[in-house]
């Protein structure tokens, strides 16, 4: 890849390519290559009708890519520091596949939110819509979802009959999603009118590869609902062993569950008390819940419909992007382009998607809205934009892609880890408190409501999957004492996630099904907070403990920490 701009002095690394580099990018390649909706995430063109092959033979080629390259990575001489870097990475990150590999974890495990189907919907957010060529590529992906959910069916089957099966609550949260994607009316019907709209003589094609789509989904409920669901067990945890490796994953770094398990509650309990705090500058001896009940009832803080929504995202980012450029991190051409988009999906969720690699596509950030909802409180979400943007995810994602020149693909592209992701994004908005974005009490609340369900995951991840028990001070509040189960943690989340039932039921399935996600922000901000401190302490500046780390790439926190040592 050539940038089309002036990579900044502080952002280039002068070195030549190397036999390290090679294998890294012949591993990165050929992912790609398995792979075809990976290769639309990263702006690669040439094969946007296809799908991977997720049949257990088509994922078993990414555990033997991984064998394959960590013993080429063994007889390999790093010639650089960054050779360095790179075999510490992909070791890590390639071990860990082949470990969970072994352990007989895998895609048989379900979730609400990331699963292979939800990738095989997800895709088409990312392709163009511009030109009727663009529009011909969607319909030929339709064409092939109900392909791609068969291959991926094959894969619960196997393991279905090696006694591997998730647990009933996300069997049955995926038959309601899954129909509801196979609808008329809905999402694949979208697309095919808007293919429509664009070139009539797709009509035929589009309306058919519609219908297969919401087919496919459908036959995969029923398949789930049908098949998985009377022999799924109804246990939600997963036990310390399987979680560990779960953790691993996200974190890319070993950590203490019982330690972190008591930070989490003593970090909950901190944020807690300063929001208690911050509830007294909005209302002289105001609750949390009074404050809150002042900000929501403040015309000024509220929007009325999605294009409201949307402009005040993109003006929050722009002025964010403006006023760090510089000063405070190294943010150039492309780079400095964030588009704000209001999603095709009405989820609810709020997430990032990454700019290709040669900045055609820019970076964006999604606002996913749920049906019948027309009005948002900015104090709430003004943090957020901060986090999926600058400096959140779009200034980390932004800066590994220009990177891609001077490290190599896999470094750049090709690896993400949530602990340094979110971890990040998490450290991100704390950082726009301390350079005075948050002054206003009612943002600041807004940002510490975030942190708190960060802390709050920590506890129920940790406690619910590794059946810790609850603490003292938490038994009394929510009516339950001893070991954690998934009613108390319930009752847990209601108390610190101030959301609509709706999407506090998502957040509950979510980390009963994904183990290991959840935690891996908050765990991630702690050690980001401990290497900039450490960095501080050395004497380099927050600017250039910013850009040596964000240059790096995305890793695990293991081998970020090694990196910067």
């Amino acid at each position: 890849m050539t940038l089309s701009f002036e990579l900044p002095e502080q952002l280039k690394i002068v070195r030549d390519k190397t036999k390290v580099d090679e294998i890294a990018n012949r591993y990165h390649e050929r992912i790609l290559e398995l792979d075809p909706a990976f290769a639309t995430t990263v702006g690669r063109t040439g094969r946007e009708t296809e799908y991977a092959d997720y049949s257990p033979a088509g994922l078993k080629q990414y555990v033997d890519a991984a064998r394959e390259t960590l013993a080429e990575l063994a007889e390999a001489t790093p010639a650089d520091r960054q050779d360095e870097i790179t075999i510490d990475v992909m070791q890590e990150r390639l071990g860990l596949i082949v470990e969970q590999d072994e352990a007989g974890l895998g895609f048989w495990e379900l979730n609400p939110l990331a699963t292979i189907p939800h990738e095989v919907r997800m895709v088409f957010d990312l392709m163009p819509q511009e030109s009727a060529a663009d529009h011909s590529n969607i319909v030929g992906r339709l064409e092939n979802v109900a392909g791609a959910l068969a291959s991926f069916t094959e894969t619960l089957e196997h393991y279905a009959k090696a006694g591997s099966v998730a647990a009933a609550r996300q069997v049955r949260l995926l038959v309601e999603q899954f129909n509801d994607y196979g609808k008329d009316g809905g999402f694949f019907d979208d697309l095919a009118k808007a293919a429509i709209a664009a070139d009539e003589g797709l009509a035929d094609r589009a309306t058919a590869a519609a219908t297969s789509a919401k087919r496919a989904f459908t036959d995969l409920a029923n398949y789930l609902q049908e098949r998985l669901l009377p022999i799924a067990p109804e246990g939600d945890a997963v036990g310390e062993d399987r979680y560990r490796l779960h953790l691993r994953s996200f974190l890319g770094a070993d950590v203490d569950l019982a330690e972190t398990y008591r930070w989490g509650v003593a970090e909950l309990d901190r944020i807690i008390a300063e929001q208690e705090r911050v509830a007294g500058e909005i209302k002289e001896g105001a609750s949390i819940a009074e404050a809150k009940e002042v900000l929501n009832s403040d015309p000024a803080r509220k929007l009325h419909g999605t294009d409201a929504l949307r402009d005040w995202m993109q003006r929050l980012s722009d002025e964010a992007v403006k006023a760090l450029a510089g000063e405070h991190f190294v943010i150039a051409g492309p780079m400095q382009e964030l588009e704000c988009m209001i999603a095709p999906t009405q989820d609810g969720g709020i997430y990032y998607t990454g700019p290709s690699s040669d900045f055609k596509r820019p970076g964006r950030m999604w606002w996913s809205v749920p049906p019948g909802v027309t009005e948002f409180t900015t104090w709430a979400e003004t943090s957020t934009v901060y986090h999926e943007g600058v400096p959140g995810h779009h200034l980390q994602i932004a800066t590994a892609t220009v990177m891609a020149d001077s490290l190599n693909l896999y470094r750049s592209e090709g690896v993400w880890v949530s602990g340094h992701g979110e971890g990040w994004a998490l450290y991100a908005e704390r950082l726009m408190e301390e350079f005075g974005f948050l002054n206003d009490p009612g943002d600041r609340m807004g940002m510490l409501d975030a942190q708190r369900m960060r802390a709050a995951r920590v506890v129920f991840d940790i406690g619910v999957h590794c059946g810790f028990e609850i603490p003292e001070n938490w038994a009394e509040k929510i009516g339950h004492s001893g070991v954690w189960t998934a009613d108390a943690g319930y009752e847990f989340l209601k108390q610190n996630l101030d959301i609509e039932e709706g999407n506090l039921q998502f957040e509950f399935h979510r980390y009963l099904g994904w183990p290991g996600q959840a935690p891996s922000y908050k765990v991630g901000q702690r050690v980001w907070e401990q290497l900039r401190d450490e960095a501080l302490a050395s004497g380099k500046s927050l600017k250039e403990f910013h850009t040596e780390a964000l240059k790096l790439g995305t890793m695990g926190l293991d081998s970020l920490r090694r990196a910067l040592a």
